[in-house]
């Protein structure tokens, strides 16, 4: 039995009906869900993942994109981002699955397919492979689709006190005009995560551009001291009266 064919019966044997509708309308999605949920889920494709072992880079990537191509369940496309970072090939996260993960994050364009990509994948091979990927994240940071903008900013959500303040302000600034919730819930959230490690460095940069409303809400959230007014404006919190 081929892999595909592997994890597709592992699925329908999880399946629940009963769950799959209010799955597919909570993330309203056009692609029909099982009804599978995330634990038995992962623990299913690691037994199938074992099961049929890959013996190289290229037959890895075949993998991931026939299971993400010919998906009729969107479990089936959370099999294949699972896929993507499975550990037997860590060593096969090179600047070879770039164009992999462009297409996922393109034909996905939703953020339960492409946020994971963004920080885990494309965060990775910015770690590992500095200098061609900044280039390539600063690219995605101009580019028309909306998804690649998102990745850019995101990329560096798990770095902390690695992260490249100059890049991610940069893969921001072109998204700063854009309506779109998905781009400023992601300016706040990449900006949230920065400020994890260095608040003071967050506010001078809020309080110095003009971020929508929600962007600011989502990067002051866990900021000791900073109130946020509906209108994104930030504010001391009052002192005690006399």
């Amino acid at each position: 039995m081929t892999l595909l064919k592997a994890v597709r019966l592992a699925l329908t044997e999880l399946a629940d009906p009963a769950r799959a509708a209010s799955m597919r309308s909570y993330m309203k999605s056009e692609m029909p869900f099982l009804g599978v949920t995330a634990v038995p889920r992962r623990a299913a494709l690691r037994k199938v993942f074992a099961e049929h072992r890959l013996d190289s880079a290229p037959e890895w990537r075949r993998a991931v994109l026939a299971l993400w191509r010919e998906a009729e369940y969107r479990e089936e496309r959370y099999a294949a981002i699972e896929l993507s970072a499975h550990r037997f090939y860590r060593s096969w996260q090179t600047l070879y699955t770039l164009p992999m993960y462009e297409e996922m994050i393109v034909t996905g364009a939703w953020w339960d397919l492409v946020d994971d990509i963004a920080v885990h994948r494309i965060g990775t091979l910015l770690r590992l492979y500095p200098e061609s990927m900044r280039r390539l994240v600063l690219e995605w940071a101009h580019d028309p689709d909306l998804w690649k903008r998102r990745t850019a900013i995101l990329c560096q959500n798990s770095f902390k006190d690695r992260t490249d303040v100059h890049l991610l302000y940069a893969c921001i600034e072109p998204s700063l005009s854009d309506t779109d919730f998905f781009a400023r819930k992601a300016i706040g959230w990449a900006l949230r995560e920065y400020a994890k490690t260095n608040p003071q460095e967050v506010l001078r940069y809020v309080k110095h551009q003009g971020l929508s409303g929600l962007s600011r809400r989502e990067a002051l959230r866990n900021i000791p001291g900073e109130q946020v007014t509906r209108d994104g404006t930030s504010r001391a919190p009052a002192g005690p009266r006399a």
